[in-house]
């Protein structure tokens, strides 16, 4: 089934994320230099402080939401048509966490817009910390953790193995696909490092230990050969944005339908 409206959304998502990516590069390459912070949240609060900068990010903050909604299609209503296996509802899970991070970013960016400055803790310190408040709060931010970690291994499998090729009508541009292959494998790397992290926090019991973006890359920073490998990642996550656009202009979207909900859930009675 073919929307035009659901198209247009999923399309602005995409060319949304793809913008905040090559923001995020943007910063990671300047911060190796001033020592700021290089991660989502701050790439839209350099966007905000730019000429006309609340109306770019409230621009921002609806595509984020048309995202949401392609992520909520694909992740409950299979909108990409995946098998019922064991490695497809993984995949489908993790791209339902990705709806969740993307709401609280869309919110984050929507707040400036108006100008509501939100408070209290920045990203996956204060997530970490709300999970451990809760009941089995230490496993809550493990499985957040190993959450976040599946979704940067799938996101990595999905780069080296191609499988975004299938869902993309682009032919005979090679280049422009191993640039996608490249993005897809450095985001992977750095949100499985977030991943870790936030695992150990849960271990340690300490919502402090729980890193964003920046923190995975000033880890990357400080391995042997950090400097080349963290210029290399940067710019992989240029890639990434490149291929968000990508993404935008090329990507095949099926709209879902309540029938589709219906069929896409787990037959959990079976």
């Amino acid at each position: 089934m073919k929307s035009a409206k659901f198209d247009w959304l999923a399309r602005a998502g995409y060319g949304a994320r793809g913008i905040v990516f090559l923001l995020v590069a943007g910063l990671a390459t300047f911060s190796s230099l001033g020592g700021g912070k290089a991660d989502t949240k701050s790439a839209l609060d350099v966007l905000l402080d730019q000429p006309l900068g609340s109306l770019w990010l409230g621009v921002i903050a609806v595509g984020l939401l048309g995202f949401v909604a392609w992520r909520l299609a694909q992740s409950l209503a299979n909108a990409d048509g995946h098998d019922d296996s064991f490695k497809n509802y993984v995949i489908r899970l993790a791209l339902f966490g990705s709806a969740v991070t993307y709401i609280g970013l869309a919110a984050y960016a929507l707040q400036n817009a108006l100008g509501i400055r939100s408070g209290g803790g920045e990203g996956e310190d204060s997530l970490a910390a709300w999970a451990m408040a809760q009941p089995f709060g230490r496993y809550l931010a493990g499985a957040i953790g190993l959450g976040f970690l599946t979704g940067g291994v799938v996101t990595a499998l999905k780069g080296i193995t191609r499988r975004f090729e299938r869902y993309l009508d682009l032919r005979d541009s090679q280049p422009l696909l191993l640039v996608c292959v490249y993005g897809l494998v450095a985001r992977g790397a750095v949100f499985a490092i977030v991943g870790i992290f936030f695992c150990y926090a849960a271990f340690t019991v300490d919502p402090s230990q729980a890193g964003s973006m920046s923190d995975a890359l000033r880890w990357i920073r400080q391995l042997p050969l950090g400097g080349v490998l963290y210029l290399l990642v940067a710019i992989g996550l240029a890639a990434f944005g490149i291929y968000n656009l990508v993404e935008a202009r090329y990507r095949r979207v099926r709209s879902p339908s309540m029938a589709d909900l219906r069929n896409g859930l787990p037959k959990l009675h079976r």
